[in-house]
Order: structure tokens, then C-alpha cells, then sequence
């Protein structure tokens, strides 16, 4: 299986919509293209679900065999690794290392929700009603039965492909649910690779339909299907909010993880050195193109000018380059509309006395890179200390003490993630609970694990992923009574 292969399957795959093409953001130069698949796909994909799981031919195996499906696509990615990570990198622009990092990663998430296969159950009780005139007690047995969706929805964003590809694919196929999955149109390739290899593992045909086109296109035909029950969703709370509108013609259920504004408190009893260097990690790595990127940085104000000394070091020092190029750290933005979208923030910024301490402009060369910017004397009401970037850019201002800290950190619609550095463990608990994000990382950022459930408060999702909650978002619970 080579990466020309891959391009050349999605090229070929069928479509009756607008010719979509995959563009290389180091280059800005044309990979491959693909053909918009249209509503009828989308109608037929969903068919070929809903037959799937009315035959039984997945969520009516046996637990263990399950399992060991699941298994076997973990173990063909592992496989396949190279090919995974080429393709993401291709993509996306990410330095290849960085891809061949994630690869095991998204391998694991089919090993782990594996072990579920054999693990989802419900619960039983014995229940005495108090019955009739005569005061007898009724014995009644009563248990729950968790149950698979049915036909669940998957789209995800172009900033993790594979990796957002194995989060909603794993839990839904442990879980027993049929799905209908759409890549976003920037990055359809490693989502057509895992393709190949669901079906190679065994998956039965119908379980897993794979669908390429633009969001408001075959994304809005999938929302809005009655006959899908739930849609899982990755991406911006502006597309998670049209969601929600569509789902309502027949009340779907809906998963979002959504946007984020992630604060990061430094405090000036923090191990500076590693504050500085994760907190600088932590806003530009992929570029600021992740969902728990810390863009809003708040600073004791004893350390401040030393920690905005320190990150303005550190993105002067980072590499900005393609997969192929030597020594690169960082990679370009995804594509010319949020290269505009992320310049557009910077210049209004700029016009409003925002100070760039550096960066604040796009690389003189081809690709769509911005050097990593850090901004001070920023006013709170402005757009780009408000609103989701997703680029390499964030502001620094300062705190004196705990309770300023919090509010400023909790001043904001978003909530999926929080940061606090400092030494005094007992402050940093009490600042967690304080927090209002969904994940609060103390002394560390960018932590993540499969067990572990990741969500956001506010405007930044509803539901969780990954844990025992990732899989439990895929099923629905039956009461069953009994009379004794």
C-alpha cells in the first residue's frame, strides 16, 4: 500500500458534486482531488448502516470475537504505520516526527476499547412496591440493558486527522453501533487508509462508511438524516451550534467537542523554566492548531516580564518548515482560508495598540506559515483575545493574586481546558475546582490517555470521549421489570 495509491483511491472514488481539491500547505500545491459525493451518497451510506445493524452482522457477534476484530486493526495500523504518518504529514504540513508520535497512539484507542467489548453492561435490583389497600409488597426484578445507537454520525476536523478518526470509530464500533464517518475535506487521506484496513481486519460490510465531501454539503445531509441517531462531532462551536439546529427534525442526539480559549496560570513560586517552556509548547505546537492550546497565558505579576521574556525567546527560536525540511519544529497552517482567518486576527489586533512582542507575520515563502506571535497590552474585549484563533498566537497578561487569576481565566465562553503552574500543591487544587474547563492540567500540559474522559464545559462541547464515557456516549440505556 503506497501513499501514490492512496491518492490515486481517492481521486477515483465516486461523486456526483463540486471537484475538491487536497492542497499541500508547505507548497500550496495540489496533492490529489476528490469529487464531493453528493446527498445520494450520503442517503446511501446510511442505508447500507442501517441494514448492517438491522442484519446484526457487528453489534450480534459474540463479545470476544468483536474484540478481536478490533484488535486486528490496531495491530494492521501498527503495521502501517509509516504510511499513517506520511499521510498525515503530507496533509497537514506537521514535522513527520511529530506524525510517527501519534500513529501508536491511534492504534491504541482500537486495543483499549476492545477491552469494552466484553465489558458494557447494565446493572440489576430487586425492588419491593408498596401495592394496593392492602399494604402487601409487590417483589419485582428490575435491570437495565445498555444498547447500541444504532446509526451514528462521525465527522471530524482536519487538525488530528487519524488520531480523531480512531477516537469516534473505536468507541462506536465497541459499542455496536453502525456508522457513517466524513473526513474533513482538507484531510481525506489517512481516514481512507484505516478504511482499507477496517475491512481488512474483518469488519463486516456496512458497519463502517466512509464518505467524502464538504461539511455544509455531505456534513449537513448526514446531521440532518432521520434515520441517524446520533452525530458525534469534532470541530469549531460555530459549526457545533448548526448542528445542534439540524439534529432537531428527529431529536438526534449529539456529541460535540467544540472550541476552546484554554487559559494558563503561571504562578511566581512556579518552576519557571518548564512553565515557560510548556506554556510556549503548549500554544505553538501544530502551529496553535489544537482545541486545548493555551492562548490565554496570565502571569503573577512578580514573574511577568520574565515569562513574556521567556516564551518571546522560545518562538524565536523554533524552527517553521515542512515535513521534509531539516530541523523543523513547527508546521504551516492548514490551508490559505485559516492563514486569512489567523492574519485577519493579528492586523486587527494590531490597529487596536495591541503590543507584538514577536512575531505578527507571515514567513516571506511559500507555504501557509505565521510566526509564532506574542501579544502583551491587550484589552479584554478584543476579538482575538475573545474568540478561537487556532494559529500560533497568544497573550500574556498579568495577575496578583488567586482570585484574579481565576476570574480572568473563567472570563470566557469557552471551557474545554485549563492550566495552572505552581509549586504549592494545595493551591493548585483549590484553583482546579475553581477552574471551569473541562480538564485542568497542574504542572503539565498536553497531557492525555485513553482511560481518562476529555470534555468541555460551556460553549466548548457537550459529552465526553475517551474512558469509559467514550464508549458509553454510544449506547443507551433500556429499563427492563419483572414481576416476581
Amino acid at each position: 500500500m503506497t501513499l501514490q495509491s492512496v491518492l490515486d483511491e481517492l481521486r477515483q472514488r465516486p461523486g456526483k458534486g463540486e471537484v475538491i481539491p487536497v492542497i499541500d500547505p508547505v507548497t500550496e500545491e495540489q496533492i490529489t482531488e476528490f469529487t464531493d459525493c453528493g446527498p445520494e451518497a450520503v442517503d446511501d451510506a446510511v442505508a447500507r448502516a442501517r441494514a448492517a445493524f438491522e442484519a446484526g452482522v457487528w453489534h450480534g457477534l459474540p463479545d470476544r470475537q468483536r474484540a478481536r476484530i478490533m484488535w486486528r486493526i490496531a495491530d494492521l495500523m501498527d503495521q502501517h504505520a509509516e504510511e499513517f504518518a506520511q499521510l498525515d504529514s503530507l496533509n497537514t504540513g506537521m514535522p513527520i516526527e511529530q506524525a510517527r508520535m501519534i500513529v501508536p497512539t491511534c492504534a491504541e484507542f482500537f486495543r483499549y476499547y476492545a477491552g469494552w467489548c466484553t465489558k458494557v453492561n447494565g446493572t440489576a435490583h430487586e425492588v419491593q412496591m408498596e401495592g394496593g389497600v392492602s399494604g402487601e409488597f409487590a417483589e419485582m426484578h428490575a435491570y437495565t440493558l445498555k444498547e447500541p445507537y444504532g446509526v451514528v454520525g462521525l465527522i471530524f476536523p482536519w487538525n488530528g486527522p487519524i488520531f480523531n478518526a480512531c477516537a469516534k470509530i473505536a468507541p462506536a464500533l465497541a459499542a455496536g453501533c453502525s456508522s457513517v464517518v466524513k473526513p474533513a475535506e482538507e484531510t481525506p487521506l489517512s481516514a481512507l487508509l484505516l478504511d482499507r484496513l477496517i475491512t481488512e481486519a474483518g469488519v463486516p460490510d456496512g458497519v463502517v462508511n466512509l464518505l467524502n465531501g464538504y461539511g455544509h454539503t455531505a456534513g449537513a445531509a448526514l446531521v440532518a438524516h432521520p434515520d441517524v441517531e446520533k452525530i458525534a462531532f469534532t470541530g469549531s462551536t460555530e459549526v457545533g451550534k448548526k448542528i445542534v439546529e439540524a439534529s432537531a427534525g428527529n431529536l438526534k442526539k449529539v456529541m460535540l467537542e467544540l472550541g476552546g480559549k484554554s487559559p494558563v496560570l503561571i504562578y511566581d513560586d512556579a518552576d519557571l523554566n518548564m512553565a515557560i517552556m510548556m506554556a510556549s509548547m503548549g500554544i505553538f505546537v501544530h502551529s496553535g492548531q489544537g482545541c486545548v492550546c493555551g492562548s490565554r497565558i496570565f502571569v503573577q505579576r512578580g514573574v511577568y516580564d520574565q515569562v513574556v521574556e521567556g516564551i518571546a525567546t522560545i518562538a524565536n527560536s523554533l524552527k517553521l518548515g515542512g515535513p521534509k525540511e531539516e530541523g523543523s519544529n513547527i508546521g504551516p497552517l492548514i490551508s490559505q482560508k485559516q492563514l486569512t482567518r489567523v492574519m485577519g486576527y493579528i492586523d486587527e489586533g494590531k490597529r487596536d495598540g495591541v503590543e507584538v512582542v514577536t512575531g505578527g507575520h507571515r514567513l516571506d515563502r511559500r507555504g501557509y506559515f505565521v510566526h509564532p506571535t506574542v501579544l502583551t497590552n491587550v484589552d479584554r474585549s478584543a476579538r482575538l483575545y475573545r474568540e478561537e484563533i487556532f494559529g500560533p498566537v497568544v497573550t500574556v497578561l498579568p495577575f496578583e493574586d488567586d482570585d484574579e487569576a481565576v476570574a480572568l481565566a473563567n472570563d470566557t465562553s469557552y471551557g474545554l481546558a485549563a492550566t495552572a503552574w505552581t509549586t504549592n500543591l494545595s493551591r493548585a487544587h483549590r484553583i482546579a475546582k475553581r477552574l471551569q474547563a473541562g480538564t485542568v492540567t497542574l504542572n503539565s500540559q498536553l497531557v492525555f490517555d485513553h482511560a481518562v474522559p476529555f470534555g468541555g464545559y460551556k460553549q466548548s462541547g457537550w459529552g465526553h470521549e475517551f474512558g469509559r464515557e467514550g464508549v458509553e456516549a454510544y449506547l443507551q440505556t433500556k429499563s427492563v421489570w419483572a414481576q416476581l
